[in-house]
């Protein structure tokens, strides 16, 4: 296991601090701000702890509601909505210098039998053909607002195996193309067989890329080029069938919509052998900088 993979886990293993309240740590980000895809890690990390263990996270629906201070602890407060006898609903809210700055609820069934049926993976190139973050990044160190970007971005990546299909938005500034975006990913090393931590995982990852097809719409290059600013609004995913974080995964993103200062991202997330795993929709704010 990698050193970066062993110090994301640490910060997804929350602080219980009452029977319900829990207490987590931020890593640093690309931007002063706490990354969201940790706040919803830690969330669901969070709510899955109230849960019997022999129930799995099907969906989340959340909400980002303030920017988040990283140099501060979060505390999570989970609501037992409901259990039932095949769902439980638990309602999460993380809290910052008394300010909500983050709102998650989840569901978790007991596993079952039933209909089955899924749409087919998209075709993708073999994810150890492609270039590594190491690899790929210096590339484009000129299209960055700052001469550090690069290494910081490496080392936010540092924890997962990130490989992009095509090129990134910094590696197609000013040439517009389709909303379209796939990356291949799995964590740098082996995770204990866990499946609340594979889904946590997951939802870590599914925040670092979501909203790229919306800049390709656009020819933008993204936050790290400078040339639009903006921060996710909401999140929601479905867990369909059982997968591994540590394991290839297709992220398969495309954008439907940008207007009125906001854009939507939807993806799906399969297996490598092909299955359909989870899937995801965000929206997030989109704007171009003024003068």
């Amino acid at each position: 296991m990698s050193a970066a993979l062993d110090s994301l886990l640490d910060l997804l293993d929350l602080e219980q601090i009452e029977r319900d309240i829990f207490r987590g740590t931020s890593r640093s980000a690309l931007v002063p701000r706490v990354f969201g895809g940790q706040v919803a890690a830690q969330a669901l990390v969070a709510a899955g702890r109230t849960v019997p263990a022999d129930r799995s996270a099907h969906s989340l629906h959340s909400y980002f509601l303030r920017m988040g201070d990283p140099g501060a602890p979060i505390v999570y407060s989970v609501d037992r909505i409901r259990d039932g006898r095949s769902f439980t609903t638990r309602r999460v809210v993380a809290v910052q210098h008394g300010q909500p700055i983050f709102h998650l609820s989840a569901s978790f069934q007991t596993y079952e039998e039933g209909l089955e049926h899924q749409a087919p993976m998209p075709p993708a190139p073999d994810p150890e053909t492609l270039p590594t973050a190491e690899q790929l990044l210096p590339r484009y160190a000129d299209r960055f607002s700052e001469p550090e970007v690069v290494d910081r971005l490496i080392e936010a990546r540092a924890a997962v195996d990130l490989r992009y299909v095509d090129a990134p938005p910094f590696g197609s500034v000013g040439e517009p193309r389709e909303p379209r975006s796939q990356v291949w990913f799995r964590t740098n090393g082996k995770l204990a067989d866990d499946p609340l931590l594979h889904v946590c995982m997951a939802t870590y990852v599914s925040d670092m890329t979501l909203l790229d097809s919306v800049l390709l719409a656009h020819g933008r290059g993204g936050w790290a080029v400078g040339d639009v600013v903006g921060a996710s609004l909401d999140h929601a995913m479905w867990f369909h069938r059982p997968f591994r974080a540590d394991e290839w995964l297709l992220y398969d993103q495309e954008s439907p919509s940008a207007s009125g200062g906001r854009g939507l991202g939807q993806a799906r997330i399969h297996t490598q052998d092909g299955r359909l795993a989870i899937t995801v929709i965000q929206e997030g704010v989109v704007r171009v900088p003024r003068d």
